[in-house]
């Protein structure tokens, strides 16, 4: 069936978490109510913050999320935030959302200290009446209404609880209302994790159009080649990358006295897109399991890696996620949405939307007209 197709699917972009949660009793899982999701959307306050109920695997993800210092005095908000309304998608739309989180400290971000943020928001989305399938990141920095709260925030900072709802809720219900599109299901990771994951593929291949590194965290040569997941995180999160200038030139000693200059335009929308293609080479790398016991070996690794939502229905996904573990990832289109800079009154820099969702999704023929 279709619908089994569209989990399946899931399953493999959050790199079999879900199977993972099914085999293992200790794969963590977090609550997640549409009813919840709903009354955030409404402004109803459920208070969940006292006795919040929890599974008997889930642990608490969200005692160390990140709170950035409040975004106030922002001159016409509602103009600037008017193009994060959109009308509602009702196609025969299956949706997920991918959460990324990063926990170690950035010293040169003012915003951002030691802990754990939503670094990487990607929404799966499957339009089973004209068969499209798409990637689409939402920047971490693009500005929303906390609907709860009424704040202006990134919306980033969502991924938490309040007196509405918990983390997962609060992001879903943020990402609804921006885009128009009902989200059935949600997963989070983190980056350190997808190190194990990586490593357990013996490396991933990447391809650069130009020899680049940062310092001592990576060096890509020109072309493409096969890396450690140490190397290919530090690739997708690097802010300070260099390019080479000419060719490349190691004295006697081994010393580097090639000439090297930052690129230009990196950015968090740049390490977007490295995200996307990381996500995309490890799909690619799941048609190379010969055997189910393969599978479950590197199901082992990502006991610790994927918290899932105990809505989530594992008993399909699994029983026939042997039989679809290769899929075509030509038709899965890589987008993100339209953003714009803006530079706040106390020189902290955002996105607001430059275009509204459901234009963007028309025009990038994602639904029909």
């Amino acid at each position: 069936m279709k619908e089994n197709r569209y989990v399946i699917l899931f399953s493999i972009l959050v790199l079999l978490g879900i199977s993972a949660y099914l085999l293992f009793p200790n794969f963590q899982t977090q609550e997640f109510d549409q009813d919840v999701v709903e009354n955030i959307m409404d402004g109803v306050t459920t208070t969940v913050l006292n006795g919040e109920k929890e599974s008997s695997n889930t642990e608490n993800n969200e005692e160390n999320i990140i709170t950035e210092k409040p975004i106030v005095n922002v001159p016409e908000i509602e103009n600037l935030l008017d193009l994060n309304k959109t009308p509602n998608i009702n196609d025969n739309i299956t949706a997920y959302l991918l959460i990324g989180s990063d926990e170690r400290g950035n010293e040169d971000e003012e915003s951002y200290i030691d802990g754990k943020r939503a670094d990487v928001i990607i929404l799966g989305f499957f339009n089973e009446s004209i068969n499209k399938n798409a990637l689409i990141s939402i920047p971490r920095d693009t500005l929303v209404n906390n609907l709860c709260t009424g704040e202006v925030e990134r919306i980033n900072a969502s991924y938490k609880k309040n007196n509405c709802g918990n983390g997962a809720e609060n992001i879903v219900a943020a990402v609804n209302t921006l885009t128009g599109i009902k989200i059935q299901h949600i997963a989070s990771f983190n980056f350190d994790g997808f190190e194990t994951i990586i490593d357990s593929f013996n490396g991933i291949e990447i391809c650069v159009d130009r020899t680049q590194r940062e310092g001592f965290a990576f060096e890509l040569q020109e072309g493409c080649q096969k890396v450690n997941g140490s190397t290919a995180l530090n690739w997708t999160r690097s802010r300070n990358t260099e390019v080479l200038i000419g060719q490349k030139i190691i004295d006697e000693n081994g010393n580097d006295n090639s000439e090297w200059k930052k690129m230009d335009n990196v950015s968090d929308l740049s390490r977007v897109e490295r995200q996307q293609y990381l996500v995309i080479q490890l799909l690619s790398e799941l048609e190379n399991f010969s055997s189910f016991a393969e599978l479950l070996q590197f199901i082992q690794a990502l006991e610790e890696t994927f918290v899932v939502d105990e809505g989530l229905s594992v008993n399909k996904a699994t029983n026939i996620l042997w039989d679809m573990r290769t899929i075509e990832l030509d038709n899965i289109t890589k987008l993100t949405i339209p953003t714009s800079p803006y530079e706040l009154n106390d020189g902290r820099q955002v996105l607001i939307l430059n275009g509204n969702f459901y234009d963007f999704a028309t025009e990038n023929l994602l639904i029909d007209e």
